[in-house]
C-alpha cells in the first residue's frame, strides 16, 4: 500500500522524522530510508536498540508516529500515478486483489477513506496481525489464503525492497515499482521492474 497505492513514503518519514526531533533527534530522510517497508514496531525498535532513548515508551513512539502519519495522509495524500487506472483494470477483468501491507489496520483504513477505495479490495490484511513483518513473508501467506490462491498464483506489487524480499520468500512472483522512477541495484531481484504503474498492463501477468 505505502508508495504503491498512496505516496505516503513521504509522509511516513515527514512523520518519523517530526517525531523523533521531538524527541531530540536529528532525523533526515536518508536516515528513515533504512527501515522503509518494515512494520513501525520494527522500525521502532531498530531505532530504540540503536539510540537508547529513556522516555517515551517504545509503544508511545509507534503511536505518535502512526497518528502523525495518519494527521499527514488526511491533509496530503494522493494516490500513486498509475494506481487508480491500475485497480480499475484488474477489477474489470475480475482478477481479485488484495492490499497486504506493513501499516496497522488503522491506517489501512485511513488511506482506503481517504482515496475512496473502501469497496475495491478483495482481501485487506495487515501484518500487524503477524508474528514477523516483512521481509518475513507472513503477511503474503496469509493473504494469499484468504483470498483463496496458492503462493506460486499470486503476484505483488511492492515499491520497498524488504517487501520485495518478502513476496520472494513466500515463493510469489513479483514486480518492483520503486519511489521515483528509479531502479536501484536491489530491484534486479525482482521478476520486473517498472519506472511507473502507469506502465503496467496485463501481459505483465504472465512470467512464461
Amino acid at each position: 500500500m505505502d508508495g504503491l497505492i498512496i505516496d505516503s513514503e513521504p509522509l511516513w518519514r515527514k512523520s518519523e522524522m517530526e517525531v523523533f526531533q521531538s524527541m531530540g533527534y536529528d532525523f533526515t530522510e536518508e536516515i528513515c530510508i533504512q527501515t522503509m517497508g518494515m512494520r513501525l514496531d520494527t522500525v521502532v525498535k531498530f531505532w530504540y536498540e540503536k539510540l537508547k532513548w529513556s522516555h517515551p515508551s517504545i509503544e508511545d513512539v509507534v503511536q505518535n508516529i502512526q497518528n502523525k502519519l495518519i494527521e499527514n495522509v488526511s491533509e496530503f495524500g494522493n494516490p500513486i500515478e498509475g494506481v487508480i487506472e491500475t485497480i480499475h483494470l484488474l477489477k474489470e477483468s475480475n482478477i481479485p486483489i488484495a492490499i497486504a501491507s506493513s501499516s496497522s489496520f488503522k491506517i489501512i483504513n485511513a488511506v482506503v477513506e481517504k482515496l475512496q477505495l473502501n469497496k475495491v479490495f478483495d482481501v485487506i490484511h495487515s501484518a500487524e496481525n503477524e508474528e514477523n513483518g516483512k521481509p518475513h513473508p507472513a503477511v503474503f501467506n496469509s493473504t494469499a489464503k484468504m483470498l483463496g490462491f496458492n503462493n506460486e498464483n499470486c503476484l505483488v506489487l511492492e515499491d520497498s525492497k524488504f517487501g520485495m524480499l518478502a513476496a520472494i520468500n513466500a515463493g510469489m512472483k513479483v514486480i518492483v515499482v520503486p519511489e521515483n522512477g528509479k531502479k536501484p541495484e536491489w530491484s534486479k531481484e525482482a521478476d520486473r521492474t517498472l519506472s511507473s504503474l502507469k506502465d503496467f498492463n496485463l501481459k505483465q501477468l504472465s512470467f512464461s
